[in-house]
């Protein structure tokens, strides 16, 4: 299959991620290239200087919103893609409505509280949607650690999930870009195999 019909068959579908820091603006720039028609994301932080190491954003975007910094960086890669951002806190109740419509959802959240509301809202009253996780993605090396693993047919993990972010074990570009891409990858494999 050639790239334009890959691109052309992506561009119907929208893909809703949750968190816009390593994994969301990584993953959302890599669906972006690839031709995802839509993507809603949804975060409420700024971007630091400490999110540079890791994250899709450039030392002038330093204080903007991350949602508005990704949207324009998107915007640069592709302006085909529609965008649907939100600045909001993520909870049980609002998840369902700022991903309504969506095919596929990938979390992309720092802390395990954040993780485990998404996939009990989203395998709850979200029925039949996948959703795409990352967890364990800190440090460097280890690259033989990192896997994907379909749990059942709608959840689908992506990392070593074993290491957790600290003060000596930090989240570096390298380990954060693989599982980002991972998630994107395995996007891209769900809605490749829906007509």
């Amino acid at each position: 299959m050639r790239f334009s019909e890959i691109r052309n068959h992506l561009s119907k579908f929208r893909v809703g991620i949750a968190g816009a820091g390593g994994l969301g603006s990584n993953c959302a720039v890599a669906l972006a290239r690839c031709g995802v028609g839509t993507l809603v994301v949804t975060d409420f932080d700024i971007v630091e200087e400490a999110n540079l190491n890791r994250q899709f954003y450039f030392a002038d975007q330093l204080g903007m919103e991350k949602i508005l910094a990704l949207k324009q960086n998107i915007e640069r890669i592709n302006p085909e893609i529609k965008m649907i951002v939100h600045k909001i806190m993520l909870n049980s109740k609002n998840v369902p409505e700022i991903y309504k419509g969506c095919d596929v959802i990938v979390e992309a959240f720092d802390r395990a509280d954040m993780k485990e509301m998404l996939i009990e809202t989203v395998q709850t009253m979200m029925p039949g949607i996948p959703l795409v996780v990352g967890s364990g993605m800190a440090g460097w090396g280890k690259n033989e650690l990192i896997k994907y693993r379909k749990i059942d047919d709608l959840l689908y993990v992506c990392g070593d999930e074993t290491t957790e972010v600290s003060e000596e074990v930090p989240p570096m570009a390298p380990r954060v870009g693989i599982v980002s891409h991972m998630q994107a990858n395995v996007v891209i494999d769900i809605l490749m195999k829906k007509r």
